[in-house]
């Protein structure tokens, strides 16, 4: 059965290189209870979109952009320009809905008129490592919450935590926060959060809402991952400066470790010891990012592309990082 929100609805994936989950993903989305509105694709790389455009739905409209043009933040918010709805669903391009309530149940969230985000659940793909199994457990629970500012002397800096690998934010809540940096390395999601409890608005989690996505990243891609991380935090002192990460970091590994032990599984703890010294090394790399010769970031991000075009200090104005 079809149902009707109060709400307009429009969902934005950006893509590249989009395979078959992305299809998958496409058709689960248009047998969703609650229909989107529209759905904009934006695609970096136009030569390499595969995915026939005639399988896209008539509500769908298909954007490309240059790679060197991607920015987490400000392609992103220019998306949130080219759409009309007042919630506005932001996905990845290989996260699939579980079942055909997801929309509907993170749209619901939205009927708190003080709620101006809400996140889903993710649960891992088959396949998914044990390591990752736990995290997915750790960081999307069974039960749902909302959080204020109000929250951060208890939860710290997961009183903000959100992922556009599927979120929801309300359009007015999003201008009145002040929209996605446009120019974020990464963790746009998490930025925007936070400036929208600076604004008295709320985050939602909504445990009901669940996509299928995870991913087996090596130590390596950790490290790169969490040295983007320290850097987005480093650049954003306004959302960061009073909370620390290091000690919600700690307690993951703690309780992966337990529930290793728990089930059997302490031939993993050397990989988990490694893969949780290679975060925190990225991370704290990332956090000193200023006093890095940028020969060593090329190397330590994830994303060579955005330094060239911004500089070694993140800004228009150095651009001193040159293949």
């Amino acid at each position: 059965m079809k149902v009707i929100s109060p709400f307009t609805v429009s969902v934005v994936i950006p893509t590249y290189r989009p395979g078959e989950e992305f299809e998958k993903l496409i058709e689960r989305l248009m047998q969703q209870s609650l229909l989107p509105d529209e759905i904009l694709i934006v695609n970096t790389d136009r030569e390499q979109f595969a995915f026939p455009e005639e399988k896209l739905p008539g509500r769908s409209r298909v954007i490309h952009i240059a790679p060197e043009e991607f920015d987490h933040g400000g392609t992103r918010a220019m998306a949130v320009e080219k759409t009309s709805g007042d919630i506005i669903v932001f996905m990845t391009q290989d996260a699939v809905p579980a079942d055909r309530k997801m929309l509907e149940y993170l749209t619901e969230c939205f009927e708190d008129p003080l709620v101006g985000a809400a996140y889903a659940r993710q649960i891992p793909k088959k396949g998914c490592s044990a390591l990752e199994l736990y995290t997915r457990k750790y960081n999307y629970g069974l039960e749902s919450y909302v959080r204020s500012a109000e929250d951060i002397p208890v939860y710290g800096i997961r009183t903000f935590f959100c992922s556009d690998v599927c979120a929801a934010w309300r359009r007015s809540a999003y201008e009145d926060a002040g929209g996605f940096e446009t120019r974020t390395l990464f963790n746009e999601d998490m930025i925007l959060a936070g400036h929208l409890l600076q604004k008295n608005w709320k985050i939602a989690y909504c445990s009901m809402a669940r996509v299928i996505h995870s991913h087996n990243y090596t130590g390596i891609q950790q490290l790169r991952r969490n040295f983007d991380l320290g850097v987005s935090q480093a650049q954003h002192e306004d959302v960061f400066g009073n909370v620390r990460s290091e000690g919600e970091g700690i307690r993951l590994v703690r309780k992966t470790a337990a529930w290793l032990i728990l089930h059997g599984r302490i031939h993993l703890l050397p990989e988990l010891i490694w893969q949780s010294g290679c975060k925190f090394a990225g991370y704290r790399l990332g956090k000193a990012y200023r006093k890095i010769p940028a020969p060593v970031i090329r190397r330590l991000t994830s994303n060579r592309a955005w330094w060239k075009k911004n500089g070694a200090q993140g800004t228009e104005e150095e651009k001193t990082v040159k293949e």
